[in-house]
Protein backbone atom coordinates (compact mmCIF):
# COMPACT_ATOMS: atom_id res chain seq x y z
CA UNK A 1 0.00 0.00 0.00
CA UNK A 2 1.35 3.44 -0.89
CA UNK A 3 2.31 5.64 2.25
CA UNK A 4 -0.50 8.16 3.25
CA UNK A 5 1.59 8.93 6.82
CA UNK A 6 2.26 12.65 6.07
CA UNK A 7 0.50 15.46 4.32
CA UNK A 8 2.44 14.99 1.18
CA UNK A 9 1.04 11.47 0.95
CA UNK A 10 3.15 10.67 -2.01
CA UNK A 11 1.74 7.34 -2.25
CA UNK A 12 5.25 5.43 -1.92
CA UNK A 13 5.86 1.58 -1.37
CA UNK A 14 8.75 2.34 0.59
CA UNK A 15 8.79 -1.16 0.17
CA UNK A 16 10.72 -1.23 -2.64
CA UNK A 17 11.72 2.20 -2.88
CA UNK A 18 11.78 5.80 -0.64
CA UNK A 19 8.83 8.29 0.11
CA UNK A 20 9.23 11.92 -0.51
CA UNK A 21 11.02 11.63 3.31
CA UNK A 22 14.03 9.93 1.75
CA UNK A 23 13.20 6.58 4.18
CA UNK A 24 11.58 3.36 2.87
CA UNK A 25 10.04 1.16 5.35
CA UNK A 26 13.37 0.38 7.73
CA UNK A 27 14.02 2.20 10.68
CA UNK A 28 16.90 4.38 10.68
CA UNK A 29 18.15 6.80 13.20
CA UNK A 30 21.74 8.70 13.61
CA UNK A 31 22.07 9.16 17.75
CA UNK A 32 20.20 8.25 20.59
CA UNK A 33 21.12 10.11 23.62
CA UNK A 34 20.15 11.88 27.27
CA UNK A 35 19.69 15.53 25.33
CA UNK A 36 19.53 18.66 27.84
CA UNK A 37 18.65 21.22 25.40
CA UNK A 38 15.09 20.96 25.54
CA UNK A 39 12.22 23.25 27.28
CA UNK A 40 13.07 22.45 31.12
CA UNK A 41 10.20 20.64 31.35
CA UNK A 42 10.82 17.96 29.07
CA UNK A 43 15.15 18.08 29.85
CA UNK A 44 14.70 18.76 33.91
CA UNK A 45 18.26 17.77 35.25
CA UNK A 46 18.30 14.30 33.91
CA UNK A 47 17.87 15.11 30.19
CA UNK A 48 15.51 13.46 27.75
CA UNK A 49 16.05 10.67 25.95
CA UNK A 50 16.55 11.75 22.42
CA UNK A 51 16.57 9.29 19.31
CA UNK A 52 17.32 11.05 16.06
CA UNK A 53 15.79 10.08 13.22
CA UNK A 54 16.73 10.00 9.54
CA UNK A 55 14.97 11.61 6.97
CA UNK A 56 12.49 14.50 6.70
CA UNK A 57 8.50 15.01 5.50
CA UNK A 58 10.37 18.92 5.25
CA UNK A 59 12.73 20.14 3.32
CA UNK A 60 13.59 23.13 5.80
CA UNK A 61 16.62 25.27 4.12
CA UNK A 62 17.34 26.12 7.48
CA UNK A 63 17.86 22.84 9.11
CA UNK A 64 20.03 22.28 11.92
CA UNK A 65 19.87 18.04 11.49
CA UNK A 66 20.68 18.53 7.76
CA UNK A 67 23.06 16.02 7.46
CA UNK A 68 20.60 13.18 8.96
CA UNK A 69 17.05 15.03 7.18
CA UNK A 70 18.31 15.77 3.89
CA UNK A 71 21.24 13.64 3.70
CA UNK A 72 19.77 10.92 5.74
CA UNK A 73 22.84 10.22 7.80
CA UNK A 74 22.86 7.33 10.38
CA UNK A 75 22.05 3.66 10.23
CA UNK A 76 19.55 1.10 9.77
CA UNK A 77 17.92 -0.48 12.83
CA UNK A 78 14.72 -2.88 13.64
CA UNK A 79 12.05 -2.28 15.56
CA UNK A 80 13.65 -4.79 18.74
CA UNK A 81 16.58 -2.53 18.82
CA UNK A 82 14.47 0.42 18.55
CA UNK A 83 12.84 -0.96 21.51
CA UNK A 84 15.97 -1.78 23.44
CA UNK A 85 17.41 1.85 22.80
CA UNK A 86 14.20 3.10 24.86
CA UNK A 87 15.05 0.99 27.69
CA UNK A 88 18.60 2.00 27.71
CA UNK A 89 17.85 5.41 27.86
CA UNK A 90 15.50 4.97 30.50
CA UNK A 91 18.41 2.96 32.59
CA UNK A 92 20.50 6.21 31.94
CA UNK A 93 17.53 8.41 33.63
CA UNK A 94 15.95 9.92 30.98
CA UNK A 95 13.11 11.72 32.01
CA UNK A 96 11.27 10.70 29.04
CA UNK A 97 11.60 8.85 25.42
CA UNK A 98 12.26 11.84 22.67
CA UNK A 99 11.45 10.88 19.28
CA UNK A 100 12.87 12.97 17.09
CA UNK A 101 11.27 13.25 13.62
CA UNK A 102 9.36 10.61 13.71
CA UNK A 103 6.45 11.18 11.58
CA UNK A 104 7.62 8.59 8.58
CA UNK A 105 7.95 5.37 10.56
CA UNK A 106 5.13 5.96 12.98
CA UNK A 107 3.88 2.20 12.72
CA UNK A 108 7.36 1.23 13.38
CA UNK A 109 7.59 3.39 16.53
CA UNK A 110 4.10 1.96 17.36
CA UNK A 111 5.44 -1.79 17.70
CA UNK A 112 8.74 -0.55 19.36
CA UNK A 113 7.17 1.12 22.08
CA UNK A 114 4.79 -2.02 22.45
CA UNK A 115 7.88 -3.95 22.84
CA UNK A 116 9.42 -1.84 25.14
CA UNK A 117 6.24 -1.05 27.64
CA UNK A 118 6.05 -5.40 27.35
CA UNK A 119 9.91 -5.59 29.62
CA UNK A 120 9.04 -2.65 31.42
CA UNK A 121 9.33 0.97 29.73
CA UNK A 122 7.14 3.65 31.65
CA UNK A 123 8.74 6.67 31.21
CA UNK A 124 6.25 9.00 28.87
CA UNK A 125 7.09 9.77 25.05
CA UNK A 126 7.72 12.37 23.55
CA UNK A 127 6.69 12.95 20.20
CA UNK A 128 8.73 15.72 18.53
CA UNK A 129 8.00 16.98 15.45
CA UNK A 130 7.82 19.94 12.67
CA UNK A 131 4.09 20.11 13.04
CA UNK A 132 3.53 19.06 9.30
CA UNK A 133 1.09 16.17 10.41
CA UNK A 134 -2.22 14.55 8.93
CA UNK A 135 -4.93 14.33 11.83
CA UNK A 136 -5.43 10.71 10.50
CA UNK A 137 -1.51 9.54 11.69
CA UNK A 138 -2.01 11.29 15.02
CA UNK A 139 -4.88 9.16 15.72
CA UNK A 140 -2.76 6.30 15.23
CA UNK A 141 -0.61 7.36 18.08
CA UNK A 142 -3.30 7.71 20.61
CA UNK A 143 -2.70 6.23 24.24
CA UNK A 144 1.03 5.72 23.06
CA UNK A 145 2.52 9.19 23.01
CA UNK A 146 1.97 11.22 26.23
CA UNK A 147 3.88 14.34 25.31
CA UNK A 148 3.59 16.62 21.93
CA UNK A 149 6.06 18.78 21.10
CA UNK A 150 5.34 20.11 17.19
CA UNK A 151 6.56 23.48 15.98
CA UNK A 152 4.33 26.04 14.07
CA UNK A 153 6.80 27.33 11.44
CA UNK A 154 4.73 29.92 9.06
CA UNK A 155 1.66 31.35 8.89
CA UNK A 156 2.60 32.87 5.33
CA UNK A 157 2.07 29.87 2.66
CA UNK A 158 4.53 31.66 0.56
CA UNK A 159 7.07 31.01 2.71
CA UNK A 160 6.20 27.63 3.88
CA UNK A 161 6.74 26.69 0.43
CA UNK A 162 9.87 28.39 -0.23
CA UNK A 163 11.02 27.46 2.96
CA UNK A 164 10.12 24.49 3.38
CA UNK A 165 8.66 23.27 0.20
CA UNK A 166 5.13 22.44 2.87
CA UNK A 167 2.02 23.81 1.33
CA UNK A 168 -0.77 24.42 3.39
CA UNK A 169 1.20 24.51 6.15
CA UNK A 170 -0.09 27.06 8.75
CA UNK A 171 -3.93 24.70 8.62
CA UNK A 172 -2.25 21.13 8.62
CA UNK A 173 -0.27 22.41 12.13
CA UNK A 174 -3.00 24.03 13.48
CA UNK A 175 -5.28 21.08 12.84
CA UNK A 176 -2.54 18.91 13.96
CA UNK A 177 -2.05 20.69 17.72
CA UNK A 178 -6.23 20.80 17.77
CA UNK A 179 -5.41 16.18 17.56
CA UNK A 180 -2.68 16.48 19.62
CA UNK A 181 -4.19 18.39 22.64
CA UNK A 182 -7.84 16.37 22.52
CA UNK A 183 -5.51 13.57 23.42
CA UNK A 184 -3.39 14.38 26.15
CA UNK A 185 -5.17 17.12 27.67
CA UNK A 186 -4.41 20.24 29.70
CA UNK A 187 -0.44 20.48 30.56
CA UNK A 188 0.67 17.95 33.73
CA UNK A 189 3.71 18.76 35.57
CA UNK A 190 4.98 16.54 38.05
CA UNK A 191 6.05 18.25 41.65
CA UNK A 192 9.64 18.42 39.80
CA UNK A 193 8.37 20.62 37.01
CA UNK A 194 8.83 17.73 34.58
CA UNK A 195 5.97 17.19 32.58
CA UNK A 196 4.28 13.51 32.41
CA UNK A 197 1.34 14.67 29.99
CA UNK A 198 0.03 17.45 27.16
CA UNK A 199 1.45 19.58 24.20
CA UNK A 200 4.13 22.23 24.06
CA UNK A 201 4.30 24.56 21.25
CA UNK A 202 7.19 25.96 19.69
CA UNK A 203 7.83 28.90 17.24
CA UNK A 204 11.32 29.67 15.68
CA UNK A 205 11.49 33.37 15.19
CA UNK A 206 13.08 33.80 11.80
CA UNK A 207 14.94 36.70 10.01
CA UNK A 208 12.77 39.22 8.73
CA UNK A 209 9.55 37.18 9.69
CA UNK A 210 8.98 38.88 12.94
CA UNK A 211 5.14 40.14 11.59
CA UNK A 212 4.61 36.05 10.79
CA UNK A 213 5.65 35.64 14.20
CA UNK A 214 3.28 37.89 15.71
CA UNK A 215 0.20 35.94 13.57
CA UNK A 216 1.17 32.68 14.63
CA UNK A 217 1.47 33.69 18.02
CA UNK A 218 -2.20 35.26 18.49
CA UNK A 219 -3.87 32.58 16.69
CA UNK A 220 -2.21 29.89 18.76
CA UNK A 221 -3.27 31.93 21.97
CA UNK A 222 -6.94 32.45 20.67
CA UNK A 223 -7.15 28.50 19.94
CA UNK A 224 -5.40 27.02 22.39
CA UNK A 225 -4.05 29.22 25.58
CA UNK A 226 -4.47 27.77 28.07
CA UNK A 227 -4.78 24.61 26.97
CA UNK A 228 -0.61 24.67 26.00
CA UNK A 229 2.55 25.44 26.91
CA UNK A 230 4.12 27.74 24.35
CA UNK A 231 8.09 27.99 23.69
CA UNK A 232 9.33 30.53 21.93
CA UNK A 233 13.05 30.26 20.43
CA UNK A 234 15.52 32.27 19.17
CA UNK A 235 18.18 29.81 18.15
CA UNK A 236 18.14 30.25 14.89
CA UNK A 237 21.25 29.62 13.62
CA UNK A 238 22.29 29.75 9.73
CA UNK A 239 22.50 25.84 8.71
CA UNK A 240 21.78 23.76 5.53
CA UNK A 241 21.30 25.44 1.95
CA UNK A 242 20.54 28.49 3.48
CA UNK A 243 24.84 28.79 3.58
CA UNK A 244 25.63 28.18 0.10
CA UNK A 245 22.34 28.99 -1.66
CA UNK A 246 22.51 32.39 -3.18
CA UNK A 247 18.54 32.30 -3.23
CA UNK A 248 18.66 32.35 0.80
CA UNK A 249 21.36 34.65 1.33
CA UNK A 250 18.72 37.09 3.27
CA UNK A 251 18.89 34.24 5.61
CA UNK A 252 22.79 34.12 6.54
CA UNK A 253 22.11 36.06 9.76
CA UNK A 254 20.72 35.58 13.35
CA UNK A 255 17.72 37.87 13.97
CA UNK A 256 17.79 40.84 16.04
CA UNK A 257 17.09 42.26 19.39
CA UNK A 258 13.87 44.20 17.45
CA UNK A 259 12.55 41.32 15.96
CA UNK A 260 12.59 39.14 18.97
CA UNK A 261 11.30 41.29 21.21
CA UNK A 262 8.07 41.73 18.89
CA UNK A 263 7.52 38.35 19.11
CA UNK A 264 7.88 38.33 22.84
CA UNK A 265 5.38 41.41 23.00
CA UNK A 266 3.02 38.76 20.74
CA UNK A 267 3.51 36.13 23.60
CA UNK A 268 2.76 38.37 26.31
CA UNK A 269 -0.59 39.95 24.83
CA UNK A 270 -1.52 36.75 23.79
CA UNK A 271 -1.54 35.47 27.35
CA UNK A 272 0.48 32.40 26.39
CA UNK A 273 2.30 30.66 29.36
CA UNK A 274 5.19 28.51 28.46
CA UNK A 275 9.34 29.08 27.99
CA UNK A 276 11.04 32.13 25.92
CA UNK A 277 14.78 31.45 25.15
CA UNK A 278 17.84 34.37 25.72
CA UNK A 279 19.25 35.62 22.24
CA UNK A 280 22.33 33.65 23.26
CA UNK A 281 20.52 30.27 22.52
CA UNK A 282 21.52 31.01 18.83
CA UNK A 283 25.00 28.79 18.98
CA UNK A 284 25.57 25.91 16.97
CA UNK A 285 27.42 23.94 19.79
CA UNK A 286 23.55 23.29 20.55
CA UNK A 287 23.58 20.78 17.25
CA UNK A 288 24.52 16.73 18.72
CA UNK A 289 26.79 14.87 17.11
CA UNK A 290 24.79 12.61 14.49
CA UNK A 291 27.76 10.21 14.86
CA UNK A 292 25.88 6.72 16.00
CA UNK A 293 26.02 7.16 19.50
CA UNK A 294 23.75 5.04 21.44
CA UNK A 295 21.92 2.86 18.20
CA UNK A 296 24.06 0.15 17.68
CA UNK A 297 23.72 -2.32 20.06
Amino acid sequence: MGCTLCPRMCGADRDDKTGFCGMGNTLRAARASLHYWEEPCISGTNGSGAVFFSGCVMRCVFCQNYDISALRGGADITERRLAEIFLELQDKGAHNINLVNPTHFVPQIIRSIEQARAAGLNIPIVYNSGGYERVETLKMLEGYIDIYLPDIKYFDDGAAVRLSAAPHYFDTAMAAVGEMVRQTGAPQLDENGIMRRGTVVRHLVLPNMYRDSVEIIRRVGERFGGRILFSLMSQYTPFGRVKTDPEFEKMRRRITTFEYRKALDAVVDAGLEGYMQEKSSAREEYTPEFDLTGIKG
